[in-house]
């Protein structure tokens, strides 16, 4: 009989961790999209690892200004393409040091977009709560989780929220993928 409680005993303590260990991303994920809806700007930097999200972002936005700028034909004669190659990333890496704070991801949640350096909204632009933004998860791999955004306005555009393991059982927004697979 002893035995056989501890064989039991065992396998619900395997099965507890197995199952702690895969919803840990779900939890992390839900409380990020929580506190980003809240607007909880202390929730958010405790979920958040900025620096490495703010690098992603750079990554991200740097590599598709370079995709459009070697598809526009007017950039690609003129001799100018080499300098605002040379030049963009120095000016995306200050407006993303400059405007992803937690009110700028937040808001990223709320809309289900990138943070833009937006200095007023247009009027013809629908506010945020006429935009619905649908919410896919899942795992990329064991140590990346995905929070894939989707507005029913725009459904060809995805914002993925890369939520990075930090231990066994935490997880922290670490980047982003703006062409996110669908």
């Amino acid at each position: 009989m002893n035995r056989k409680l501890i064989i039991r005993l065992g396998a619900a303590a395997v099965a507890a961790f197995v199952l702690a260990y895969a919803a840990s991303p779900l939890l992390a994920a839900r409380s990020l999209v929580q506190a980003a809806k809240a607007g909880d700007a202390q929730g958010l930097e405790r979920q958040v690892d900025f620096p490495a999200f703010r690098q992603s972002l750079k990554d991200e936005l740097n590599a598709r200004m370079m995709a459009e700028m070697r598809k526009d034909p007017r950039l690609a004669d003129s001799g100018l393409s080499g300098l605002g190659m040379l030049l963009a990333p120095a000016i995306v890496g200050g407006a993303v040091d400059a405007f992803v704070t937690p009110q700028a991801i937040s808001a990223m949640v709320r809309e289900g977009q990138a943070p833009k350096p937006e200095f007023k909204r247009q009027a013809d632009e629908p506010k945020a709560e006429d935009k619905r933004v649908r919410q896919s998860w899942g795992y990329r791999d064991l140590d990346t989780f995905a929070v894939t955004l989707t507005r029913d306005d725009q459904p060809g555009e995805r914002v993925a929220l890369l939520m990075k393991r930090r231990n066994l059982f935490g997880w922290k927004l670490a980047g982003i993928d703006l062409g996110a697979p669908e």
